[in-house]
């Protein structure tokens, strides 16, 4: 097939992109550049020539052709302008979740799909054709497994989608790396928001939306504890920066209107534990479940995950029934919903 090779500099591409062409597929490399590098260089350094150094590298010693291409400006307009607006509003984003659909799967495959039978990608991932439609399934490592990230994707992304390292482990992918002996067969993973790079959140935030002061209270007393800098540093089930003795003190809520952050130090009780959410924006991969299906959800990324019941209502929202309270659930964030190990899809937590 012919396959164009999303490539980042990170060993996961890297391998993916071997992979293939050890397959014998027709392989044209992409580095997509994000970075906004231009406008927010002075808060640090956004690794992207570093990146582009490892890319050209392992593109000449697999022999793949390599494009550089500028996508800053339809990723500022549809992720970078959202998250600012979701901030402000009080929610917490997940910009990584909608690259994949408005930019890896979406901006890019506008411009070059129609050239390729496929867009690969160096995720922890699986797909498979089941009854007509494109699955999305849960990569052979529980640690890595990324369809979280992946679980907004349409019927027609993920059918023009490949996860060459989805069945491997990422112990095996390293081990591939070595016996491939690509150049960044040891680089470490990276870390953070994928636009921003090595530069922290806050920082952004702080350029993009400024400061404001405004009170830490205690959820349970109503004291004021101390002030903080804008309710847009923080996000629920938040530990660290709070910067109060008596801990650990953990972020409860917000009052985007009062600008007030509440917290409390009796966090992990059962007092402050949900059994309920509501999710809008459902998006379905290929099937929507019923309310009479066993399905597990991810609140945020990671291992953890719960049982739980989805009642589809008639407004196109979803009431998410919890077997268990979690105690970090965050408007804004994406609730991935799991049948087994296939992702249907996902929702944005509403309230």
């Amino acid at each position: 097939m012919k396959i164009a090779m999303l490539i980042s500099g990170g060993v996961d591409s890297s391998v993916s992109l071997r992979l293939l062409k050890d397959a014998g597929h027709d392989i044209t490399a992409f580095y997509l550049k994000i970075w906004l590098e231009d406008e927010l260089s002075f808060l640090g350094e956004c690794p992207w020539e570093e990146d582009l150094s490892y890319v050209r590298a392992v593109c000449e010693e697999v022999g793949v052709p390599l494009l550089v291409v500028p996508f800053q400006k339809e990723y500022h307009e549809r992720i970078v302008s959202y998250v600012i607006a979701e901030s402000k509003a009080g929610r917490t984003p997940n910009p990584d979740v909608f690259c994949n659909t408005l930019i890896k799967f979406g901006a890019f495959v506008e411009k070059y799909g129609a050239e390729f039978d496929r867009v690969a990608t160096g995720h922890y991932a699986l797909t498979e054709m089941r009854d007509g439609k494109a699955r999305l399934l849960r990569s052979a490592d529980a640690h890595k497994d990324q369809t979280y990230f992946l679980s907004r994707l349409r019927q027609d992304q993920l059918a023009k989608a490949t996860f060459p390292i989805g069945g491997y482990r990422k112990d095996e992918v390293r081990v591939l790396a070595a016996k491939y002996a690509l150049p960044n067969a040891t680089r470490k993973d990276s870390q953070g928001i994928c636009f921003l790079g090595t530069i922290p959140f806050d920082q952004f935030l702080k350029e993009t939306l400024g400061t404001k002061e405004g009170d830490i209270v205690d959820w349970k007393t109503g004291a004021t504890l101390a002030k903080h800098d804008g309710y847009w540093f923080y996000t629920i089930g938040q530990r660290r920066g709070i910067g109060l003795s008596g801990g650990p003190w953990y972020v409860t809520g917000k009052d985007v209107a009062k600008n007030i952050v509440y917290v409390s130090n009796a966090y992990r009780s059962a007092e402050t534990a949900r059994t309920e959410c509501t999710v809008e924006g459902l998006s379905w991969i290929a099937d929507a479940p019923t309310l009479a299906d066993s399905l597990t959800v991810k609140l945020r990324h990671g291992v953890r995950e719960c049982g739980c019941r989805l009642e589809i209502l008639s407004d196109g929202h979803g009431r998410v029934m919890l077997d268990e309270g979690d105690t970090g659930i965050a408007s804004g964030q994406t609730a991935a919903f799991y049948r087994g190990d296939e992702c249907l899809g996902s929702g944005i937590i509403e309230t």
